[in-house]
């Protein structure tokens, strides 16, 4: 390479870095944090992330403190007053359970109504509701006689017994969006 096509190359270099220096509001002498449109740009660019990290977290907290009370209460998955391997599964017990699930569901479903993000959430959370309609519905806690209602109401109650660590898990799945 000739002095002349050096002098080119560093010229475009030098007009890259201003150019790139000028889009993102960033100079160098002063560093990003004095100019003023470095600090427009930062806080444009970090605002919306942190505020959904915040929201997230906020929905996260709320569902979770609601879940451990009514899962402590009523138990969870297998040991469930719901489990269908449970003796209480057609009880008045698993009823109140029941109910506490799709309020927990319900509630998760208004912290997160018109937010992006919470696609897990929102469809465990409907899930829930579903089966707890069902449940009520079938009067599986009245302790059915006849076998096809009894065993209709296997699955709803599958899905409350589980209900709480899936609505757990579904509040942790939007950090990462889903």
């Amino acid at each position: 390479m000739n002095r002349k096509q050096l002098w080119l190359m560093a010229s475009g270099v030098t007009a890259a870095v201003a150019l790139l220096s000028a889009c993102t509001g960033f100079d160098d002498a002063a560093g990003p944090e004095s100019s003023p449109s470095a600090s427009g740009f930062a806080a444009k660019s970090a605002n919306p992330m942190s505020e959904n990290v915040a929201t997230v977290e906020k929905v996260k907290s709320a569902v979770e403190s609601r879940l451990s009370v009514h899962e402590e209460r009523f138990g969870s998955g297998g040991n469930s007053l719901c489990s269908t391997a449970s003796p209480k599964m057609f009880t008045q017990e698993c009823g109140v359970a029941a109910k506490a699930t799709s309020e927990d569901a319900s509630f998760a479903l208004t912290q997160i109504s018109g937010r992006d993000g919470f696609a897990t959430l929102r469809s465990v959370a409907e899930k829930i509701e579903k089966a707890a309609v069902t449940y009520q519905e079938l009067g599986c806690a009245t302790n059915p006689a006849e076998a096809a209602t009894r065993h209709a109401c296997l699955e709803p109650a599958a899905v409350l017994a589980q209900g709480f660590p899936d609505l757990r898990d579904g509040a942790n799945l939007g950090l990462a969006g889903k």
